[in-house]
């Protein structure tokens, strides 16, 4: 069976690998789900990894197959599972337990150990082949209704998390209410968390460089929120205009933004960074001082959020079916770029980095 695999620490080695066919029988105790690949969304982390940024093949291998946000159909199920059966459409959570006891507790997205397990990212394949075979614990079934918003599954789980971690976060205040956000980014995860935020009814401002962004700033309008640009309005002329933020969610995977974001948010504000940087960049420019007194005697809080597990899956689905309600046929306009099997890895590769107009690269593996 073919896959889209890389070398781990080779720099653009994406290439075609021969694996076997999945069985059933490798799940334990009947918790078997066998599940015919449909779609798989591409992004940053994909092409990093290709970059030799980072990620691991699994012990013994000298390839990772790629591919973590996928959308499927179950073909077959072990004798132990019990919330999916055959012709169900799923997704599947991307990390897996470690020996720490968040992960005993079904909590691997925040693992304390320091190698941790993710699906088509580091240690593990990933779903960039035909079919594949998972534990039933980490499967989220998803509505017929959303089965052509399935492949976003994955990044709107992410969106889910970095919003619920900052709510419980903020619960160190009692009382927290936010107003006014900014979500720095306007990619697929700025899109999503922005439609999240707009469901709750907060007034959001989506930040990005491009001063005429066509179809982002159409589906920013849709949600009800604002696109601005950078290059023509920097982010202390908007605060001048709209107030400081009381929450911020950076989704830009630029280390500068995510430090600079840490200016300008309000007194008792969340920072939340969902950004992955593999690189070296470092900062000589930040006003590390000021902005060390200001958050002390501002209360603020800056928090990482990775990942997502099965609630935030659950949670992302209901919010993309939510927001299908709320601003009906605007999600779907950010699967921008279908690519039709994954028989040309580098031409695949060169879409996902170099089409300026990609929001979505997503690849139909088959119909189902």
């Amino acid at each position: 069976m073919k896959a889209l695999a890389v070398h781990p620490g080779v720099r653009n080695s994406v290439h075609l690998a021969d694996i076997a066919e999945p069985q059933l029988s490798s799940v334990p105790n009947g918790r078997g789900v066998l599940v015919q690949t449909l779609q798989v969304g591409l992004d940053a982390t994909d092409a990093e990894i290709n970059e030799a940024l980072y990620g691991r093949a699994p012990e013994g291998d000298q390839h990772l197959v790629l591919g973590h946000e996928v959308f499927g159909k179950v073909l077959e199920v072990g004798p132990a599972v019990t919330h999916l059966k055959p012709g169900d459409y799923c997704t599947c959570t991307v990390r897996r337990p470690g020996p720490t006891l968040y992960d005993l507790i079904g909590r691997n997205d925040i693992t304390s150990h320091e190698t941790y397990y993710e699906r088509g990212i580091n240690l593990l394949h990933g779903y960039m082949t035909q079919r594949f075979v998972d534990d039933a614990e980490y499967m989220v079934k998803v509505p017929v209704g959303l089965k052509h918003l399935g492949v976003l599954s994955e990044p709107a789980s992410v969106c889910a998390k970095a919003i619920e971690q900052a709510y419980l976060a903020q619960q160190r205040l009692q009382v927290w209410e936010p107003k006014l956000a900014f979500v720095m980014g306007a990619g697929q995860i700025g899109l999503l968390t922005t439609m999240m935020l707009r469901l709750k009814g907060i007034q959001v401002y989506t930040l990005a460089r491009t001063p005429e962004p066509g179809l982002k700033e159409e589906i920013l309008q849709g949600y009800g929120a604002s696109y601005v640009s950078t290059k023509t309005t920097p982010i202390g002329d908007l605060v001048k205009q709209v107030g400081r933020p009381d929450l911020i969610i950076e989704a830009t995977g630029s280390s500068h933004v995510a430090f600079s974001a840490m200016e300008h948010l309000n007194l008792n504000g969340a920072l939340v960074w969902t950004s992955v940087t593999g690189g070296k960049k470092t900062l000589s420019d930040f006003p590390s001082d000021r902005v060390n007194l200001e958050w002390v005697l501002g209360n603020k809080l800056l928090l990482g959020s990775v990942n997502g597990n099965r609630h935030h899956f659950a949670q992302g689905l209901s919010d993309l079916a939510l927001g299908e309600v709320m601003f009906p046929g605007v999600t779907s306009r950010i699967l921008t770029t279908p690519i039709d099997g994954y028989d040309d890895p580098q031409g695949l590769m060169r879409e996902l980095t170099e089409n300026n107009d990609a929001l979505k690269v997503f690849v139909n593996v088959s119909e189902g």
